[in-house]
């Protein structure tokens, strides 16, 4: 991936990748609170103009980093990230399968995570 930054927009649930002040792509998620405080990566979307670069496997990689610095699990829904997290196994702790149920409760529950 080109340099870039990437940076955590908690209040808005998106992890964005920037270069020069572009939008390189973003991740978009949900903090679960119930049953174990967890990071639910629901989409990663790269601009067109920089697909095939890196840019969501760096996003993917920072979202796991981000939730091990602040003690947090990630139960991915996204299938990007779920891909990613099965590729990456010692960056990307597998989720219990009752915190993914939460998940896809709490998916259910408000569409509008999703």
């Amino acid at each position: 991936m080109t340099d870039s930054v990437i940076a955590d927009d908690r209040p808005n649930g998106r992890l964005e990748a920037r270069a020069d002040g572009e939008l390189l792509g973003h991740i978009q998620y949900f903090v679960l609170d119930e049953p174990a405080p967890a990071l639910v990566p629901v989409h990663t979307v790269v601009e067109p103009a920089h697909e095939g670069k890196g840019v969501a496997g760096s996003l993917a990689r920072e979202l796991y980093a981000i939730a091990a610095r602040e003690g947090l699990a990630v139960a991915p829904l996204c299938p990007y990230v779920v891909r990613w997290a099965a590729k990456h196994p010692d960056e990307a702790p597998a989720a219990p399968q009752d915190l993914l149920d939460a998940a896809k409760a709490a998916v259910a529950a408000d569409p509008g995570k999703w």
